[in-house]
């Protein structure tokens, strides 16, 4: 505190100190206000005057003056100056200092006149008293003060009862008795008992005592005792009534006494008016606080006890004896609860509305104990009744409702009542708090209380409030919340199985956002139940309860059950949910009875079930997949598919499960995925399965009602409610595009992200997981949102891929949906606003508003690839595709067939039933005829729409593929970029991939080659089938399997083939420029060459399946097994490929029995089926048309040497067509194509599917050579069969070599066509012979020429031969390098040059040997030949003179030429003479039609054709590498293969000819039978070549 006397003043006090001083006392002094401030203020300035003095600074006379003057400012002066004289006589007393206690005396001595003896006497001590002269001797003082004390305390007052008359008491009573209704006052009746304790010497406290027991007999007079006890207690010493009410409680203590009601009110009223203080009277009450405590505690351990024996196993007849032990104990402590007077008067404070008494007394004990006993409870209830009833009475009463109002206390001292919101915070809500669960006593105020909350969230939900009203309601809000949490929901725990309650309590909870719902819910089932003794039990009562029932329940007795669960489930949801989830995940047959079961709950009860699924679906102590880490736990899918059937059957709000899912997703975790799998399959009827039949898949390119009635497997109906409200949480909580691009991402993010540790399997069962859920959903969201939701949330296609990373193939699933919706909306404006009716308006309208929705997307799909890839395909190409489905294609007519048939035989069941009632078979036939008539409505309308997409096809098509580079490239980029992303996306896209490239064929599509394409698919089927999921396998399968029908119905039929194939683009044969795709039906593949190629096919699908089932990888073998089994209706379809696939299969189900079962089991099913397919195989000779052995053809193998193998008679033909319309032109092909030929490499051989380039015919050759090799002489076959690997069929080993067969195909075409030539030239006797003998002539020149050149590279082979096989990987990295430096050097002619670097001279002579072939195979031809031989010359020369050769010199390759061609020049000359005229018509048919073309297409022709032509080499020298193929086996057949083709292009003439060629042909078998011994040294050396270069293309 600051010093009021400056030490100013004390210097000059006589100068200006004093009356300084004596103002600020008067002016203290006049400050009436007698409040403590200014007593104390004036306490403090005498203080520090006479502390002056006490150190010496003042004298004490001039003390004593100055407090002269001010001692009459107040009347208590002189009692305030006293006691400052107190305090300074203590401080004094304890100092050492002697001087500072004298003067402490003089200055009391000298004050001695201004304050009186006795008050002095009072304050001071006896010592100071004695010093001051004011007592003689203080130990006397003090002796008499105890004396005095003892007898005023500690005496008791005896009155003298005969002294005191009973007349009095009598009359004390008949005056507090009378009737006080008339003006009696407590006044009066007070002055009236002073007279009688005066005149009857009545003893005050007694009559006291009466006064109080009156009161008790009339509590209705409060107003008149209330008062008079207060004026009584003037007379009394306070204390006195509370000792008397004391001793009165005291009286009731006894272990049989019970105290009254009565006595508790008084107390109550006294306490309420503050006659008493509650902590005097709180001490006299029984029992004790501590006595309390340990009571509480008692009740939690029975608590805990009694679910322990709940939880225990008891068995049976121990049951009973402890059931009857507990009802003892039970009825033993029900006999007599203690009185408990603290309660009691608790309960009277309640009552009269006394709220800050009764609070602290509660608060003196445990929490909840108070309002735990029942009369507590109720009491505190009807406080709150009374305290809210006006603000109910105006918010709350629902409509209609009468109510019953109640009447407010009245005591003026009770709680204010509330009229609004903000009143409730200030006691209402703290009572709530203090009845806790116990509020269940009052339903009626339960309810109440929920609907004031109803009606708060109303206005709080309202906007129209200010800021500062917000700040209010936000605070109320959070108060609500704690209601609900520490009230509302304990109390509905302990209320008996109230539905309205339930019920009531929704009618708030619906107005809170889920997210604090779920957190109230979870608080109820984790910590409320631990807080109270009382819950703890109801827990262990609910859990016993459950289990009884869950024992019980069964499909039968759902209807018993399910009421049962629902009852239970009333007050204790949490509990009960959380034991029946903890039973479906173990026991998933209890799914379905619980289901059905859980028809009787409330709405509050389905939200509950709701967030304890998600609780138990988050429930981190649980593991996510079984202990082999290769499947999703049994737990997670049971709870999956509950969630499905529960959500789809009653009405659950699905926001927190669909958050959980993508929150989940944005933890990078796909497991919960499963989740919304099941709930969309169930709630939409949306079905993702790869077992669906072909029949299902038909019906699911149909419309709506069609992929209903027969695209699933279960007919899922009345899905309209349920996908509604799917779709109503997806749209109103934003969740439906964020799963989409969570679940595109999370798909890369399974394998990068969650895959790190897991086994391979289960990484794959986790990605199909997520992309079928990605699918499903995106097809719910596809058929249930409106255009405007679609196109609101869907971005466009750029956005999606390059901001969100969506895969393209994802992006464009999700925005299909939106295209078709975009454009059948502008058509259908369209055709609004210009009616004209005919197909061919219509069709216009509707290419017109496929061209306003999607020019933007084929702008925005540049930018998702690199600029290089639009020079194949164009944007317009690639959005067409990709934009397009199975609906758009065709329409399935057999499924709408199937469908309607199943309804006319319904139908028909229907009227044949006996049994069904008039009524009802009526309606049900009334739906069938419905749903038949929209389905043929249905039909009609795909229809029109698929017509009017071909038309728009139609118009599009020319400007699809640019094939700025080659074909070869163009199908690589369209199979890359648009058929094998998609063809393993879904069931339906694969179908889609397979007709989408059928039709691209029917559409004559330029720069298209059919064949390229089908070849690329089925050639190598490995990396594909390898790199798939499980689920994408399968898809893959079907996409191979709809692939293989449409190619298996062309090979059926000529008729077919010519129809649909005969006269196509596709099936051209030789690549021309991009301009000229028309042509010679030469040019076309006739249908005995595309059987050989089908046969091809089938042999490298049958090798590539080998393959992967020889591996013993896990993945290769799975995948190839789900794919065979797929295909299995159209392959295999020859007999030793079929065989060779059976010994495979048997020997996986016989290693994989123990080791992988689901291997085995895979293996198991695919062979039986194989068996079972075994009958419908056909031998290979019936499958594609083998000639009978001919011997010139083996002589011609002969001839032809190993390097005849190489290169395809069509392509020499083709070459010299070419030479001869332009000779100039190969110097220009040669600058173009080194720079495309670099390029070609690398594309043809990147895609292991190609197998040649020019698509079509590669196995014909080899299939005649091989019906060749069956029929060869024994010997041979001993060899083969020496170096057959166990499936070495003939055809393994000619696909052994890749490159080898594609030049075969093709020249198998040339002989086809070299046929059709022979056929038409006519052919006299003198010709024939002068054929037979050129035919000699040309043999014995190439046997000698084949000497030299097998010499020639038997040094190159040898050297090949010291490199051990094992390094072969090493040399191929090499090749691959020093290939793509050659690649840059060399200079290349025509369509002969092969990019592939390797001996160039048996190229070179191969070419010879080929031409030399060609010359002597038809006399029409030999003409051509011979004009075109010398250009040929020159242009081989050039082609060669870059080439490295390691062993021969250029020279002499060149001298080996130059004698050939000579030679036969002088052949063809003479046969040209007499073959002039048929010359010329054959140049007219192949040649004159180049030269007409003009320059510059030519130009890109022959760079086309350069570019083709090289590719078709680097394949034919690049064989496939199967390890398991003996080289020298395959350098064999390589020879054979090309001698027989020789054979075959002879054939026509053989026929003709007479015996006399037999001899010669004899002849030559001996030559043959030399030269192949030194082929067979020389060609494994040769293979290694090719293997090393094709590996390089790998």
């Amino acid at each position: 505190m600051a010093a009021l006397l400056p030490a100013e003043w004390i210097k000059n006090w006589e100068k200006g100190g004093k009356s300084e001083f004596v103002q600020l006392c008067r002016a203290l002094s006049e400050n009436k206000s007698h409040d403590s401030m200014s007593f104390r203020d004036i306490q403090q300035a005498l203080y520090e005057l006479a502390y002056h003095v006490v150190r010496g600074n003042l004298k004490h006379d001039q003390a004593s003056n100055v407090l002269g003057d001010v001692i009459e400012f107040r009347e208590d002066m002189p009692s305030i100056l006293a006691d400052v004289f107190c305090i300074l006589d203590i401080e004094t007393s304890c100092l050492e200092e002697k001087t500072k206690r004298d003067h402490f005396t003089q200055l009391v001595l000298a004050c001695l006149y201004l304050v009186s003896d006795t008050v002095l006497k009072e304050r001071l001590d006896p010592e100071t008293l004695e010093s001051l002269g004011l007592i003689k001797q203080s130990q006397q003082f003090n002796q008499k003060s105890v004396k005095i004390k003892t007898k005023l305390f500690y005496k008791q007052q005896k009155f003298n009862l005969l002294r005191e008359e009973n007349e009095g008491y009598a009359k004390l009573i008949a005056e507090l008795g009378q009737d006080l209704s008339g003006n009696m006052t407590s006044d009066l009746i007070l002055e009236n008992i002073k007279s009688l304790i005066g005149c009857f010497n009545l003893d005050p406290n007694r009559v006291l005592d009466i006064i109080l027991e009156v009161y008790e007999c009339r509590p209705e007079y409060d107003d008149f005792f209330v008062p008079l006890i207060e004026s009584y207690m003037y007379m009394c010493e306070p204390q006195t009534l509370c000792h008397i009410l004391g001793f009165k409680f005291k009286f009731y203590q006894d272990p049989s006494g019970e105290t009254p009601c009565s006595l508790y009110r008084v107390a109550a009223v006294l306490l309420q008016h503050n006659l008493i203080d509650l902590d005097d009277l709180y001490v006299h009450l029984l029992p004790g606080d501590n006595a309390i405590i340990e009571e509480h505690k008692r009740e939690i351990v029975e608590a805990k006890q009694i679910v322990r024996k709940l939880t225990m196993v008891v068995l049976s007849s121990e049951k009973t004896e402890e059931k009857e032990k507990e009802k003892e104990k039970e009825e033993e402590k029900t006999e007599k609860p203690p009185d408990n007077q603290k309660l009691g008067l608790l309960e009277a404070l309640l009552k009269i509305g006394d709220w800050q008494h009764a609070q602290s007394i509660m608060d003196q004990m445990p929490p909840f104990y108070a309002t735990s006993h029942k009369p507590i409870a109720i009491a505190l209830c009807q406080l709150v009744h009374v305290t809210i009833e006006p603000l109910y009475r105006r918010v709350g009463v629902p409509k209609g409702a009468k109510g019953s109002p109640i009447s407010s206390l009245p005591n003026k001292r009770a709680p204010k009542q509330a009229d609004s919101f903000e009143d409730l915070r200030k006691e209402v809500f703290n009572m709530l708090c203090y009845l806790g669960p116990h509020l269940s006593h009052d339903p009626i105020l339960f309810a109440k209380v929920v609907r004031l909350g109803k009606a708060f969230m109303k206005e709080f939900q309202s906007d129209g409030s200010k800021q500062e009203d917000k700040e209010k309601m936000e605070i109320l809000f959070s108060c609500l919340l704690s209601i609900t949490d520490q009230v509302l929901l304990p109390s509905l725990s302990l209320m008996d199985c109230n539905a309205c309650m339930s019920e009531e309590l929704w009618g708030m909870f619906k107005t809170f956002p889920y997210q604090y719902r779920y957190r109230l819910y979870g608080q109820w089932k984790n910590e409320t139940y631990n807080s109270h003794p009382l819950l703890v039990k109801v827990k262990a009562q609910t859990i016993d309860r459950a289990k009884y029932i869950m024992k019980r329940l069964t499909k039968e007795n759902v209807k018993p059950s399910g009421r049962q669960i629902g009852k239970l489930s009333h007050s204790n949801p949490t509990i009960l949910f959380d034991y029946i989830l903890s039973q479906i995940q173990k026991y998933d047959n209890l799914i379905t009875p619980v289901v059905d079961s859980l028809k009787y709950l409330t709405s509050l009860n389905y939200d509950v079930l709701a967030y304890c699924i998600i609780e138990a679906l988050a429930n981190p102590e649980k593991e996510r997949m079984k202990h082999d880490d290769t499947t999703i736990s049994s737990w997670l899918q049971s709870l999956a598919s509950f969630c499905g059937a529960v959500f789809r059957k009653y009405p659950i709000e699905l926001a927190g499960l669909l958050q959980y899912v993508a929150n989940q997703l944005k933890a990078g975790k796909s497991f919960d995925l499963l989740i919304l799998k099941e709930v969309v399959q169930k709630m939409a009827g949306i079905e993702i399965t790869e077992e669906m039949t072909m029949e299902q898949l038909e019906a699911m390119t149909g419309g709506e009602q069609l992929k209903a009635e027969g695209g699933y497997f279960g007919q899922i109906r009345n899905t309209k409610k349920s996908s509604q409200r799917l779709k109503d949480a997806l749209l109103d909580h934003d969740l439906a595009l964020p799963l989409c691009l969570l679940m595109a991402q999370q798909r890369n993010g399974v394998i990068f992200q969650e895959g790190g540790e897991k086994h391979l399997k289960l990484v794959g069962k986790l990605y199909d997981q997520c992309h079928d859920t990605l699918v499903q959903f995106g097809g719910f969201l596809a058929s249930n949102l409106s255009t405007e939701d679609y196109i609101k949330r869907v971005p466009s296609i750029d956005v999606l891929c390059n901001e969100f990373h969506t895969p393209h193939d994802a992006a464009f699933f999700l925005s299909r949906p939106m295209y078709a919706h975009h454009i059948s909306s502008k058509y259908d404006e369209l055709k609004k606003a210009e009616k004209g009716n005919k197909q061919q308006h219509k069709v216009h309208k509707y290419i017109t508003s496929c061209e306003l929705v999607m020019a933007p997307v084929h702008d925005a799909v540049i930018s998702l690839h690199l600029p290089k890839v639009w020079d194949d395909i164009s944007p317009q190409f690639y959005a067409t595709f990709w934009s397009l489905t199975m609906y758009d294609l065709a329409v399935p007519h057999s499924s709408y067939d199937r469908e309607v048939n199943k309804l006319k035989v319904q139908m028909k069941a229907i009227d044949d039933n006996q049994e069904m009632p008039p009524n009802k078979k009526k309606k049900e036939k009334e739906r069938c005829t419905a749903l038949q008539d929209k389905l043929l409505e249905e039909e009609k309308k795909q229809l029109e729409h698929v017509q009017r997409v071909l038309q728009r096809l139609k118009l599009e098509k020319d400007n699809w593929l640019l094939a700025k580079s080659t074909k070869n490239e163009t199908i690589t980029k369209f199979l890359q970029l648009c058929i094998f992303p998609r063809c393993i996306f879904s069931a339906i896209d694969a179908v889609y991939c397979a007709h989408f490239v059928e039709l691209v064929h029917q559409q004559k599509t330029p720069n298209f080659s059919t064949l390229l394409c089908y070849d690329r698919v089925f050639s190598d089927i490995i990396y594909t089938v390898a790199s798939c999921t499980e689920n994408e396998a399968s898809r893959y399968g079907r996409f191979l399997c709809c692939m293989l029908e449409t190619v298996t119905r062309w090979h059926s039929d000529r008729v077919i083939y010519e129809k649909e194939c005969g006269n196509y683009p596709g099936f051209l044969t030789i690549l021309r420029a991009t301009g000229f795709d028309g042509g010679n039906k030469a040019d076309q593949l006739d249908y005995e060459n595309f059987r050989h190629v089908v046969h091809k096919w089938h042999y490298k699908l049958t090798k590539a399946s080998v393959h992967c089932l020889e591996t013993g990888e896990y993945t290769h073998i799975r995948n190839i097994l789900i794919v065979l089994t797929k295909i299995l209706p159209w392959y295999p379809k020859v007999l030793n490929l079929g065989q060779a696939l059976e010994r495979r299969v048997h020997k996986i189900c016989q290693e994989e029995k123990e080791k992988r079962p689901d291997l085995y089991a895979l293996a198991m099913g695919y062979s039986g089926q194989l068996k079972s397919r075994k009958p419908f195989m056909i031998p290979e000779n019936e499958f594609h048309h083998k000639d009978p052995p001919a011997r010139n053809a083996v002589a011609a193998t002969v001839q032809n040497g190993p390097g005849g193998a190489g290169m395809p008679t069509s392509l020499t033909i083709n070459t010299v067509k070419l030479d001869e319309g332009n000779t100039e032109e190969t110097d220009k092909l040669k600058e173009k194509s080194q720079g495309v030929v670099k390029v070609t490499n690398k594309t043809v051989n990147a895609a292991p599917k190609v197998t040649t380039s020019n698509g079509n015919s590669a196995s014909n050759s080899k299939i005649i050579k091989e019906k060749d090799d069956k029929e060869k002489s024994g010997k041979e076959k001993d060899k083969e069969k020496k170096d057959k690997t166990p499936a070495a069929t003939p055809e393994m080993k000619a696909l052994g070599k890749d490159g080898k067969d594609k030049p075969k195909e093709e020249r198998a075409n040339k002989d086809d066509k070299v046929r059709e030539i022979k056929e038409k030239t006519p052919k006299s006797e003198k010709e024939k012979e002068k054929v037979k003998k050129e035919e000699k002539a040309s043999k014995e020149e190439k046997s000698k020429t084949i000497v030299t050149i097998v010499e020639s590279k038997s040094t190159v082979e040898k050297e090949r031969e010291k490199e051990p096989s094992r390094e072969k990987d090493v040399a191929k990295e090499m090749k691959s390098k020093e290939n793509a430096k050659g690649g840059e050097k060399m200079p290349v002619a025509g369509s002969l040059k092969s990019p592939v670097p390797r001996s160039e001279t048996s190229e070179s002579e191969r070419e010879q040997k080929r031409r030399k072939v060609d010359t002597h195979s038809s006399p029409s031809h030999s003409s051509t030949v011979k004009d075109s031989l010398n250009e040929l010359k020159d242009s081989s020369a050039k082609h060669y003179i870059n080439h490295t050769t390691p062993t021969l010199s250029k020279s002499k390759e060149r001298e080996v030429e130059k004698k050939d061609l000579d030679k036969s020049r002088e052949r063809s000359r003479e046969r040209e003479k007499k073959d002039e005229k048929d010359r010329k018509d054959r140049k007219r048919d192949h040649s004159n039609s180049d030269r007409e073309v003009p320059q510059d297409s030519t130009k890109r022709r022959k760079e086309e054709n350069g570019t083709t032509g090289s590719s078709k080499h680097s394949k034919s020298e690049s064989p496939s590498d199967s390890p398991r193929l003996n080289e020298k086996e395959k350098e064999k057949n390589k020879s054979k293969s090309s001698g027989k083709e020789k054979g075959d292009s002879i054939k026509a003439e053989k026929m003709e000819k007479s015996s006399s060629g037999s001899k010669k042909e004899s002849r030559h078998d001996k030559e043959k039978a030399e030269k192949k011994e030194k082929r067979d040294s020389t060609g494994g050396k040769e293979e290694k070549k090719h293997h090393k270069s094709s590996d390089k293309h790998r």
